[in-house]
């Protein structure tokens, strides 16, 4: 099992940096920060872009993976985004792992967008991801979408390096993942019965076997949101050490490759002690 560390943006540089070059110095796989214009878990804090904070991360680390988590079509366009992934993959020597997902609807309430229903914005996020493949094989593409068009849209020096890892939860994105994407992200079924929840994370995790014919490929489970399928309502992964290595275990029994937690912070939203970090840290070479 390979184990992630999410560090969020609220904080400025000069005190987030040292944290970035600690989840490389102590061992995690990978490094995701969220691609938002305000996030609603902390909408009135101060809030950083993803795509420069991950080009100053690459400058600063030479060895772990870093990922968005996740970016949308809410607020860019899959060509600009396409060109944004590529000068990450550039500076960070073939580093960056492209996380991809709906979005929630805060960025788009907050740049007027009109109202979409949740089909609508699966609709266009399938349509944003299906351009962005298309520009990473082909060169001088032209597309007509619904919501996303090009003209001879030049693709050089191209995205060779940086896998395109799609999020869902619900059958139809965890088929649609399954056929176009390099990699799954989930943070587990909505909210529901614990017992339907668990229920529905290991068969999104079969469905995902069945879709992919044989394939085998990387699929990472976002701990803190799943984490309350498994006893643990309310709690952050790393509450305790115990119960951060319970949750890997599980879900490495549901077939997960790799696990994502965040940096802890002193209050809500994902509250903990960093001890209990560099505790997990120490096992990383054990889970």
């Amino acid at each position: 099992m390979r184990i992630g560390l999410t560090v969020l943006t609220d904080l400025p540089w000069r005190e987030a940096a040292p944290r970035w070059r600690a989840a490389e110095a102590m061992g995690f796989a990978h490094a995701w920060t969220y691609d938002h214009l305000v996030w609603g878990g902390l909408p009135d804090a101060p809030w950083r872009a993803a795509v420069p904070t991950l080009g100053a991360v690459a400058a600063t680390t030479s060895r772990i993976r870093l990922g968005t988590l996740v970016a949308s079509p809410n607020f860019r366009h899959p060509y600009q985004l396409f060109r944004e992934a590529q000068a990450l993959e550039d500076v960070s020597d073939g580093r960056l792992l492209l996380g991809l997902g709906t979005g929630g609807d805060l960025d788009s309430r907050l740049l007027a967008q009109p109202e979409m229903t949740v089909r609508e914005r699966v609709d266009r996020f399938q349509e944003d991801v299906d351009l962005l493949v298309r520009l990473r094989s082909e060169d001088h593409v032209d597309a007509d979408g619904r919501w996303f068009s090009v003209r001879d849209a030049r693709t050089l020096p191209g995205l060779d390096r940086t896998p395109l890892l799609v999020a869902g939860n619900g059958p139809r994105s965890v088929r649609y993942a399954a056929r176009v994407a390099d990699g799954w992200v989930t943070t587990g079924p909505s909210p529901g019965p614990v017992e339907e929840g668990r229920d529905g994370l290991a068969a999104s995790s079969r469905g995902r076997d069945d879709a992919l014919e044989g394939r085998v490929l990387p699929r990472y489970v976002l701990l803190d949101s799943a984490g309350t399928l498994f006893g643990g309502a309310g709690r952050m992964s790393l509450s305790s050490v115990e119960f951060f290595t319970d949750l890997v275990g599980r879900v490495g029994e549901l077939g997960f490759t790799d696990a994502i937690t965040h940096w802890p912070r002193p209050e809500a939203p994902y509250a903990a002690d960093e001890r209990v970090l560099e505790q997990v840290a120490a096992l990383l070479p054990t889970l």
